[in-house]
């Protein structure tokens, strides 16, 4: 998911000469507080006492907080509040959070036919906020709004449009389905059982399900692109108010039930989100307790982290974990000149990698990257097909000149995007065009907010087109925890989708797609993993993008905040499921 959003613990990083280290294990409890890094390695300050009210923050506002139609990862945790999918994550620090488990189904999936068919049985007694049961038909619902009717719900992933058994292009969607039958490749026999019937095996389906485009929808409720402003729910809490752009509010779910939810406590009384809130005005709450946490998990800015680094008392406030992401930037496919490989070829040398890494905030923000798949990240095999050659802080440009040279594009114009609510994307963005300078190509900025970026303009190909837009600035994280589920939406070309999309090199290699198709179907995991890497090196060599960091994440972590743990499932965030108000 743009998981952007689901880590190994860091031990020990410098930045600037100064250590992140020395902190203990972390017990699982209030001992943890005060200790860097406390959060990637337990539960820091454990505790179940109820009551106060949970304030988070973003410096935008989400694209959607509808679970069928939202692609990032802080909203994928999120979500998870008032939504529940068929399985999900337990809260664990760094890769312990990777663990999945059974939320509305009663159970992992029961495989048949070879991998091609999966069926799930749902808790008994599941309640929506208004006290209406649950259904497996609200499930398969859920599904086929967010998969099939993209021209109304666009910025989710495509998977299950794209696995079906019988989708050949003819559904479009409950919307546009006269007959209201839906797909027979989902099948509820009963009210409490969903069957999937898949055109081939799926290996990792679990971990499909785990994403809320599963979590129910009830037909007669929905608002389509407007339920995003009162999501019916099926979590710990449910929402009270919604102020488009402005804030959210949440309270407990009175019908909510934890003989039907084992991972849920529902501490405190009531969750505010607000919106559009200046970064710098986050952290500074964050310090000061009237914010326990940024909603975006992106970390504090440079500014703050400069401040947190040296100040011992709270540096011991922060974590730095890595979050299964990459830093990089897409070379559009499509676009002239980059529809030449040798022009790819060429950036990739020309790209100041350092640079960039300088840019984003140093190595404590990520150690530079050479591969599509991250390094925590199972199927990572550490290679380089363009090296970069340093003379001191001077990048070598031979390679770069030369494969420009036999690209034949001269001096060129083209446009690099990124999102104007992240400065650090934009400084990257910056850097980058100072070093394409030096091969002669001149490239602009425009910039978008987070909330629109896929759905308007990176994600639009048409836009892409229209707008001689060659380079985007992207972060992906894996949709879930496995080479698969971090490569197929940015790789594959069944994924490039005309609004929304995450292939923003909008590459259709049909090699890559066969080994995609084929990697999936294998029951053999370390065949998949090795499959992934063949992937990532193959892509690679199509110089589709340029791998420039292996994210982490600065946090700060609030000591007036219970139960924060930093979890791989959501790239690095905070467990968002149960946090609490520190008594």
């Amino acid at each position: 998911m743009r998981r952007s959003v689901p880590v190994a613990a860091v031990a020990a990083i410098t930045s600037a000469g100064l250590l992140l280290a020395g902190c203990s294990e972390g017990k699982g409890s209030s001992e943890g507080s005060g200790k860097a890094n406390a959060a990637t390695k337990g539960v820091v300050n454990a505790s179940d006492a109820k009551g106060g009210t949970v304030t988070y923050a973003m410096s935008d506002a989400p694209e959607s907080f509808d679970p069928g139609n939202t692609y990032y990862a802080f909203i994928y945790n999120f979500s998870r509040l008032y939504a529940r999918p068929l399985t999900t994550f337990k809260p664990g620090p760094g890769t312990k959070g990777n663990e999945l488990t059974p939320d509305l189904a009663e159970s992992m999936g029961k495989p048949s036919d070879g991998g091609k068919t999966w069926t799930y049985k749902l808790r008994k007694g599941v309640k929506y906020d208004d006290g209406s049961e649950v259904t497996s038909q609200d499930v398969k619902y859920a599904v086929e709004r967010s998969n099939f009717a993209r021209d109304t719900l666009s910025l989710g992933p495509n998977y299950f449009q794209q696995f079906l058994k019988d989708n050949d292009g003819g559904y479009k969607g409950p919307y546009k389905d006269k007959s209201k039958a839906g797909l027979k490749s989902i099948e509820t026999p009963d009210a409490q059982t969903i069957v999937f019937h898949l055109k081939r095996p799926f290996a990792e389906f679990d971990y499909l399900v785990s994403a809320p485009q599963t979590a129910p929808v009830p037909q007669a409720k929905d608002k389509g692109a407007d339920y995003t402003k009162s999501v019916l729910s099926t979590g710990s809490y449910k929402f009270q108010s919604y102020e488009e752009g402005q804030k959210l509010t949440l309270v407990r779910n009175p019908q909510w039930s934890a003989k039907t939810d084992p991972l849920r406590k529902q501490l405190p009384d009531k969750i505010v989100l607000n919106l559009k809130v200046a970064q710098s005005t986050i952290d500074k709450d964050l310090q000061s307790g009237n914010t326990l946490v940024d909603l975006a998990g992106r970390g504090v800015d440079g500014q703050t982290q400069a401040q947190l680094l040296t100040d011992s008392k709270e540096k011991g406030n922060t974590d730095n974990a890595l979050g299964q992401r990459l830093v990089y930037t897409a070379l559009n496919t499509k676009v002239k000149p980059f529809d030449n490989i040798e022009c790819r070829k060429a950036v990739e040398y020309a790209i100041d990698k350092k640079a960039v890494q300088t840019s984003l905030g140093g190595p404590i923000r990520g150690e530079l990257a050479s591969t599509v798949l991250p390094t925590d990240i199972d199927g990572y095999q550490k290679y380089d097909q363009y090296p970069q050659k340093y003379d001191g802080d001077k990048l070598d440009l031979t390679e770069a000149k030369k494969h420009w040279a036999k690209c034949g594009a001269g001096k060129t114009t083209t446009t690099i995007l990124a999102r104007n609510d992240r400065q650090d994307e934009v400084d990257a963005a910056t850097s980058i065009i100072d070093s394409l300078k030096k091969i002669g190509v001149t490239a602009k900025i425009q910039s978008y907010p987070t909330s629109k970026y896929f759905s308007d303009y990176a994600g639009v190909p048409k836009f892409n087109k229209k707008n001689n837009v060659g380079l985007i600035m992207m972060q992906w994280g894996s949709d879930f925890p496995t080479g698969y589920g971090y490569l197929q939406q940015i790789l594959n070309g069944k994924a490039i989708s005309q609004s929304g999309n995450t292939n923003l090199s909008e590459l259709d290699d049909p090699a890559i797609n066969k080994l995609l198709d084929s990697a999936i179907a294998n029951t053999d995991k370390a065949a998949r993993e090795k499959a992934y890497a063949e992937i990532d090196k193959k892509a690679m060599e199509q110089a589709a993008m340029v791998p420039l960091t292996y994210f982490k994440v600065l946090m700060y972590r609030s000591p007036k905040a219970t139960n924060l743990v930093s979890t791989s499932a959501f790239s690095g965030q905070y467990d968002y499921l149960n946090i609490g108000v520190k008594k």
